[in-house]
């Protein structure tokens, strides 16, 4: 089975749930997609991005865009704020879902799912945080490495905070239950 897609289009949320393909460990925690979240700042797309994450939490920001090859981390559940542009992204490894992303939109990826970059438009601009101050790995798809970096993304710990909503939010509530 390579994905399930749980939409909750009533709060702009889609949960989007990935299993191991023996190459990318994905997670047991879904993906999440949080469409127009946050409103880019017409004189700098990322700094409403910046500050929204780093006030619930999620630091280590960076500004550049996706690496074009399959990677994930196993150290650290991540956060990308597309602050300008859009974006064909596939989640999930080779056999995954490609999802269209655009400025405004936020996408919460657990550690150990993957993500690729197949296409930008416009000029993307992402920005990229990590829960909690936690240090990212990045792992390619490679078959002999998997063992340890399923143990790694176990001892991830959940976030305190969803990154644009802060504790009470809905990644917070999606997290938990599982």
């Amino acid at each position: 089975m390579k994905e399930r897609r749980d939409e909750q289009r009533q709060h702009g949320l889609e949960a989007c749930r990935f299993h191991d393909d023996g190459r990318i460990p994905n997670s047991r925690l879904p993906l999440v997609l949080m469409r127009g979240a946050v409103a880019p700042d017409p004189s700098d797309a990322a700094t409403a991005f910046e500050r929204t994450f780093a006030a619930n939490g999620w630091t280590g920001l960076w500004r550049n865009g996706i690496f074009g090859f399959h990677h994930y981390h196993s150290t650290a559940h991540e956060v990308l704020g597309i602050a300008a542009g859009g974006a064909s992204v596939r989640f999930g490894g080779e056999a995954g879902t490609t999802v269209e992303v655009q400025a405004g939109d936020v996408v919460v990826i657990p550690a150990g799912i993957g993500h690729k970059l197949i296409e930008a438009r416009g000029d993307l601009l992402v920005v990229g945080g990590y829960a909690e101050g936690r240090e990212p790995d990045t792992l390619r798809d490679d078959p002999s490495a998997i063992a340890a970096a399923r143990r790694r993304i176990a001892a991830v710990p959940l976030p305190k905070s969803d990154p644009v909503h802060g504790r009470a939010g809905p990644l917070h509530l999606l997290w938990r239950s599982e």
